[in-house]
């Protein structure tokens, strides 16, 4: 069934994030701040080793780089793309309207930043990109069932620290895959080992900036460089019909 992955998705990160909300009730302030330390940490690895992988290859013992320039200039053009639309503050205010619908006026409330820190996560990244695709154009949910256990834990840690902003990003998520879901029957000729690669590449690149955001190393508009996740598919485009 076409868009059973993302069904899959979607419920285990209610389900996941509902849990933590539980949890929330019961763990204190200063346990909430030292696990959202160290999932921050943990989203650093894993965006770190992602783009490691994707961007450098061993041959003959040497190391070989791969898509560096393509990744470079697609964040530069993904950066441009995403101010122009001001992605990342249109999440910011859809969550800022549920929040004021379900908060109390004067209540201080994480609702937006587990919304959108939610949303970012589930959203950015090979398996999101990879699982859809592979979900629409073989109607293989696999990638994207093993999706799903990974985002109903993360759903249950960050809805105990921040939560239920991250339930609502279900909504996203499910528009998000299910969009590629369904678009990939008509980018199936275009989506080569190397467009992919370079996609997975930025994509890990974003999963790294989230968790510096989690950190509070430093704020990256991490929503407004999505769109540089699909420059290189536009650009393989280009290459083909020009």
């Amino acid at each position: 069934m076409m868009g059973l992955g993302t069904i899959v998705n979607v419920a285990a990160i209610i389900v996941g994030g509902a849990a933590g909300l539980v949890l929330k009730k019961i763990i204190s302030g200063r346990i909430t701040d030292t696990v959202m330390q160290g999932v921050g940490l943990a989203v650093v690895v894993i965006g770190i080793s992602g783009a490691l992988s994707a961007a450098f290859t061993v041959a003959d013992g040497e190391l070989l780089s791969n898509h560096i320039l393509i990744m470079i200039i697609a964040l530069a053009i993904g950066a441009v793309i995403g101010e122009l639309i001001q992605i990342e503050g249109k999440l910011e205010s859809f969550g800022k309207l549920c929040e004021s619908k379900l908060t109390k006026p004067g209540e201080t409330s994480t609702f937006a930043q587990g919304f959108i820190t939610a949303t970012l996560v589930f959203c950015v990244g090979s398996m999101a990109i990879v699982g859809s695709l592979e979900d629409g154009i073989n109607r293989n949910s696999d990638i994207l069932f093993a999706k799903s256990t990974l985002d109903g834990i993360a759903a249950m840690i960050f809805a105990s620290t921040m939560g239920i902003g991250v339930l609502f990003s279900a909504i996203t998520v499910g528009v998000y895959q299910g969009t590629i879901t369904f678009l990939s029957v008509f980018a199936a000729p275009y989506l080569n080992d190397v467009v992919v690669a370079q996609m997975s590449l930025i994509g890990s690149v974003l999963i790294m900036s989230i968790g510096v955001n989690l950190l509070k190393i430093a704020k990256i508009k991490v929503g407004n460089l999505l769109p540089a996740m699909f420059i290189p598919l536009i650009y393989y485009l280009i290459r083909l019909y020009i």
